[in-house]
């Protein structure tokens, strides 16, 4: 009789337990696959048996200051949303190089992203992102297997995550998870067809090491 009320027990609590609820916001990286359902996000959440919202969109910058820009959410800024949110995952930054200076001599870009002081838009929008409470991750970019219209990106990229990166070890709340861990350039099945965004497989390996590291 005892065991039969302690797997009630265990039966109910979890089954009255609120589900982790996970707003995404950011780029393509995070966008792509999203009307599917096989995007990094959904895939992380469903791993984690949470509710994800994938606000990403194809094409947004951090910083995008013109209205039109801001309102169809091509500002990552613009695509968060107030909520009773237990994680927000967020990239962004890739298309500021390749807007604001075509990814050659984008040193004042990336230092008005994230100074080597560690201040900048991105810092400065992930402390009013903390300010609620919320446990932020970062999700550091990867290594194309075809650079395209991002070639000459990849230095600027690769300083720019380690600045995030440094910050995110001096913030409590905050972690950076580099994708790059789990993405190899040289395994074509890794990415989509333009050699920049993940296939679904990519995606997958993405959002379980993303996963993995919420349960570390």
């Amino acid at each position: 009789m005892r065991l039969l009320v302690l797997v009630f027990w265990m039966l109910t609590g979890a089954a009255s337990a609120e589900p982790l609820r996970v707003l995404a916001i950011g780029d393509s990286i995070l966008a792509w696959h999203k009307w599917t359902g096989r995007d990094i996000p959904s895939v992380m959440g469903d791993l984690l048996d949470a509710r994800v919202e994938n606000d990403a969109v194809a094409g947004a910058r951090f910083s995008n200051d013109s209205s039109l820009g801001r309102a169809a959410g091509f500002d990552v800024r613009a695509q968060f949303r107030s909520g009773a949110w237990d994680v927000i995952l967020i990239n962004g930054g890739a298309n500021d190089f390749l807007s604001d200076c075509r990814c050659q001599a984008c040193d004042a870009v990336l230092d008005g992203l994230i100074a080597p002081d560690l201040t900048g838009e991105v810092p400065a929008f992930l402390a009013q992102l903390r300010q609620t409470g919320t446990q932020v991750i970062w999700m550091g970019y990867y290594a194309s297997a075809r650079s395209g219209q991002f070639t000459g990106c990849r230095p600027y990229l690769v300083e720019y995550d380690a600045r995030l990166a440094r910050l995110a070890a001096a913030t409590p709340g905050l972690r950076f998870v580099d994708s790059e861990d789990v993405m190899d350039p040289s395994d074509r099945r890794l990415y989509a067809f333009d050699g920049i965004h993940p296939s679904p497989s990519g995606a997958r390996r993405i959002g379980t090491y993303l996963a993995q590291s919420l349960t570390r």
